[in-house]
């Protein structure tokens, strides 16, 4: 299966970098995309894609999902989110492969379900991404997360402090496990928000991956 998805091409004219963003539950690829606009001062040689997921979403037909999902289960979204891995890799290598890039050149975005899908795959790479930021979202797995590492860039996660989806304590147990597998990770919490992304968030995540393709973030040697 080969997911398609909008794209928002390098404002320079050429791509030296590349942001694969992942959308979430029940939304398409053009909720994020959206994203684009805003940070594509701070990224100009970089190409924004951001794939539908590749089921069609149980709760939401006009939408799509990574996996199905019903309640926050741990073994829920360690199946859905183990299933859904191997469409997004070879999503990554297929659009790096045509843009002559490797993964340091790669930044991953996530929001909720597609935050799970970033830092699961991302962390997973034999090549490790730029960076992962990660909004309204939690990490699948923390237990088998020391075993499984491949690389450690460097991570944000972003979450409302009233997010009613996804409780912000999954972000705090994200960074808890990031933090124990030696993964460099910073988080911010926006008061007064739910599950969404405010400007806040907007601003930094912009900087992070653009410090991150600058080299100003750096990975932790594995």
């Amino acid at each position: 299966m080969s997911l398609t998805g909008p794209m928002v091409a390098a404002a320079s004219g050429k791509a030296e970098q590349l942001v694969i963003l992942c959308h979430g539950y029940g939304s398409d690829g053009n909720d994020l995309i959206a994203l684009a606009p805003f940070w594509q001062p701070l990224l100009p040689d970089a190409d924004f894609i951001s794939p539908n997921a590749p089921q069609r979403c149980d709760g939401n037909p006009m939408g799509y999902q990574w996996f199905p999902i019903s309640r926050l289960d741990p073994a829920e979204i360690a199946a859905g989110v183990s299933a859904a891995a191997p469409v997004l890799e070879a999503f990554i290598a297929e659009q790096l492969a045509s843009r002559g890039l490797d993964a340091s050149r790669l930044a991953l975005v996530g929001f909720s379900q597609g935050t799970m899908m970033a830092l699961h795959v991302g962390l997973r790479m034999a090549v490790p991404p730029a960076c992962i930021a990660g909004f309204s979202g939690a990490l699948a797995m923390p237990e088998r997360l020391p075993d499984e590492i491949r690389g450690r860039p460097p991570v944000l996660m972003v979450h409302g402090e009233l997010d009613d989806m996804l409780p912000v304590t999954r972000m705090y147990m994200a960074v808890q496990a990031l933090g124990a597998a030696e993964v460099p990770v910073e988080w911010h919490v926006s008061p007064g928000l739910g599950h969404s992304i405010d400007q806040t968030g907007l601003e930094l995540g912009g900087r992070f991956i653009a410090d991150a393709f600058a080299g100003r973030v750096r990975a932790a040697a594995c």
